[in-house]
């Protein structure tokens, strides 16, 4: 199945957002792809919105949500896409959109580890999500999702790989700073590499995040990428092939002697 990753700068109109995503879901399905993954704060950047954050969330949710179907439909390519989905509280969800190609919502999944880092505390506008890990099949593959922050978690992309993800997608807006790429770059690698999957990571190119968007494959080989484009796409073939190419000589899930958690003895 071939995958695109779209780049761009989302601005705090959700109209404009969409244009583009419509643009690049176009693209992607014009180079044969049958998955487009947009990055984290599509519908709008918070910083970005005007008014109060939740009258926005509010107003715009649920259009946001038809409007992918309707790009989905209209193009014929299954996306992911991040938005705020109101939660009943102050507090909105931080939320991946899973939609085929038939424009069916498929899977939400709710940001579990909320970026409170780096003197930066996402959680004082955000609420975390607590629906757990979420997959679905798309073309023959099995589809895993993160967010952002979620990605620095190996037990997270450990999860995904123990429930069967062929392919972890991972919507981000990262923030620059000192050797955060580097630290963007090694964390995608790695969550490849010790899980023998494809990892697909599509991230926002605005003043304040990296972008550095890309496709690797199970040895965490980039196989395209973009640097800080201000838009672009880019689409890999993702093969079942190939991992399981990689898993026949790095048989690291099947190595394994320790489970993901692990009882700890009290000492006396």
């Amino acid at each position: 199945m071939k995958v695109s990753v779209g780049q761009f700068d989302p601005s705090g109109d959700v109209n404009e957002n969409l244009s583009v995503m419509r643009a690049q879901a176009e693209e992607a399905k014009a180079a044969g792809a049958e998955l487009i993954l947009f990055p984290e704060e599509s519908m709008f950047t918070v910083g970005k919105v005007e008014g109060n954050l939740i009258s926005a969330v509010n107003e715009h949710w649920s259009a946001f949500v038809q409007k992918l179907s309707f790009i989905a439909a209209e193009t014929g390519i299954a996306l992911i896409a991040g938005g705020y989905e109101a939660s009943g509280e102050e507090r909105p969800y931080n939320t991946l959109v899973i939609v085929d190609a038939t424009g069916r919502i498929v899977e939400t999944y709710r940001k579990l580890h909320l970026y409170d880092a780096f003197s930066y505390q996402e959680s004082t506008k955000i609420k975390p999500g607590d629906g757990g890990l979420k997959l679905v099949e798309i073309g023959g593959l099995r589809v895993g999702v993160m967010t952002c922050y979620d990605v620095r978690f190996p037990e997270m992309a450990r999860g995904l790989a123990d429930q069967g993800a062929d392919l972890i997608c991972v919507a981000a807006a990262w923030f620059k700073g000192d050797h955060k790429i580097e630290h963007w770059e090694t964390l995608l690698k790695a969550r490849a590499i010790e899980n023998t999957c494809w990892v697909a990571a599509a991230g926002t190119s605005s003043s304040h995040t990296v972008g550095h968007s890309a496709i690797l494959d199970p040895m965490g080989i980039v196989q395209d990428y973009l640097n800080d484009e201000p838009r672009g796409i880019v689409t890999v073939d993702v093969t079942r092939r190939r991992i399981d190419e990689v898993r026949e000589f790095l048989p690291v899930l099947r190595n394994r002697r320790l489970a993901s958690t692990v009882d700890v003895v009290e000492a006396h």
